[in-house]
């Protein structure tokens, strides 16, 4: 198994039976977005792809793709809702960045959406940004990726209490949004698989 030491950290902790390799064009990416993605998310969208996480995350496709989402629009609307986020609780007067270098990468059934503040050449070096409806506080930045922020989301309590709005199941599971669709359509909960 491939990957980064954050994503083998987590690939440890988390279960990757129902991920699957989304086979995204990265350099194409690069041209869309204007920059590359951070290594942590490259291997996790190889190792997992995009979904669900311990039944509360969700991790975003980095491209629009309409048989995955309702409206196709990948991380492009909840980058803009972060950016609303990030405005709503102050702007500038309460974290001094540019909107536009928040990048959302995931979401959580509480509204709080997790980004990365793309402020320097390095992806591997963006920070973590919590826009949390109901997190204390609202903006919050973090020094380490992706991975390390999932991580430590799954693994302590104390994180997890400023960090997400949501109880975390104590098993972490992640749920690939293919696997979720072949479970809706069979009658089953898409989280666990479970019947109805």
């Amino acid at each position: 198994m491939g990957g980064t030491p954050g994503t083998a950290a987590l690939a440890q902790l988390v279960s990757t039976t129902h991920g699957v390799d989304e086979r995204i064009d990265w350099s194409g990416l690069e041209e869309t977005w204007g920059t590359r993605f951070p290594a942590d998310y490259v291997a996790f969208m190889e190792m997992y792809g995009a979904g669900e996480l311990s039944q509360a995350i969700g991790i975003l496709l980095p491209v629009p793709r309409s048989d995955a989402y309702s409206d196709g629009s990948g991380l492009k609307d909840e980058t803009a809702n972060a950016r609303g986020t990030w405005e709503m609780y102050g702007g500038r007067a309460a974290l001094d960045v540019d909107p536009d270098s928040i990048l959302a990468w995931g979401v959580t059934s509480g509204a709080d959406i997790y980004c990365w503040l793309t402020t320097g050449d390095d992806p591997d070096l963006w920070p973590v940004l919590v826009c949390g409806r109901h997190t204390n506080p609202h903006l919050q930045v973090h020094p380490f990726g992706m991975a390390e922020f999932l991580r430590r989301l799954l693994t302590d309590e104390e994180f997890q209490e400023e960090t997400i709005s949501v109880v975390l199941p104590g098993e972490p599971s992640f749920v690939n949004w293919r696997e979720q669709q072949r479970r809706l359509e069979a009658g089953l909960d898409p989280s666990t698989g479970d019947p109805w």
